[in-house]
């Protein structure tokens, strides 16, 4: 499980953080790192099912849509009704009235929500093609991981 459960227990575990880091839970990079982890099921060849990787793909469409919404809300002024039509109308798998006012109602409350958590999924993508870059073949994705995760070195990139 290499999402939030694994992220925020190593964080919680780590003596070598003050307090106040090992609690913390700042959005790009936690947010971030599970996007990032979303996309290792590729390197690890886990789908062998088309309508797997379809779904991964229409998590990405809700992504991109609340980049329009983060956007569309804060911007432009959209109107809580306006940017649930919007979900509504551009949902892949279609979505409730309910499930998109619970959406919706998140990126009122959050502004820049869906921008951090893609800005922190960006920068651990380039922190990895940066490492893989520099040490060639004696990257270590293992070790990527472990540094991301343990050290602070990605809560400040993120």
């Amino acid at each position: 499980m290499p999402g939030h459960h694994l992220q925020i227990s190593l964080a919680r575990e780590n003596s070598a953080q003050p307090t106040f880091q090992r609690n913390s839970q700042t959005t790009a990079f936690v947010e971030g790192w599970v996007l990032y982890a979303e996309t290792l099921v590729y390197d690890m060849g886990l789908y062998d099912d088309p309508l797997q990787h379809w779904g991964t793909l229409d998590d990405e469409m809700l992504r991109a849509m609340g980049l329009v919404l983060d956007t569309g809300l804060d911007a432009r002024h959209w109107s809580r009704a306006q940017a649930i039509d919007y979900m509504l109308d551009h949902s892949g798998m279609g979505c409730s009235d309910a499930e998109a006012e619970a959406e919706v109602d998140r990126y009122i409350a959050i502004p820049a929500r869906a921008l951090s958590y893609k800005i922190g999924a960006l920068t651990i993508q380039k922190l990895r093609r940066d490492a893989e870059q520099r040490l060639g073949s004696r990257f270590v994705i293992r070790d990527l991981h472990e540094t991301v995760l343990v050290s602070d070195a990605c809560r400040s990139a993120c």
